[in-house]
């Protein structure tokens, strides 16, 4: 197996950069969810965090009958060509290891340019 820095993970799937060669390939991350697997850029992340967040509003679980037990919801990815058929809970876990990936990025990044100084 290849060796891999962890960024984040949840119940439902993992974020990690690759390495090649003793070196940390930070220009995307890869994020694998259910049999699913996404080797995206920040900006693709950020992209797919937003998607995310548009798919959550646009539920309207409180009024409806089914209370978050429907069937599937369809989410964008940054990918033009593919959408995810989600439930509700799948969704959720989606949105937190997104988010979280991002929040540990960011933090990392953070932390390396005030460790420079």
């Amino acid at each position: 197996m290849k060796e891999i820095e962890q960024i984040y993970f949840n119940e439902f799937g993992v974020a990690f950069h690759w390495k090649k060669e003793q070196k940390v390939l930070k220009s995307k991350v890869q994020l694998v969810f259910k049999e699913t697997g996404f080797y995206l850029s920040k900006e693709e992340l950020t992209i797919f965090a937003g998607n995310i967040d548009l798919t959550c509003n646009e539920l309207s679980c409180n009024t409806c009958e089914f209370q978050r037990k429907c069937h599937k919801f369809l989410l964008k990815t940054p990918l033009q060509q593919i959408d995810l058929a989600v439930s509700v809970d799948e969704l959720m876990q989606i949105k937190d290891l997104v988010e979280g990936t991002i929040f540990q990025i960011q933090l990392k990044e953070y932390l390396d340019e005030v460790c420079q100084n």
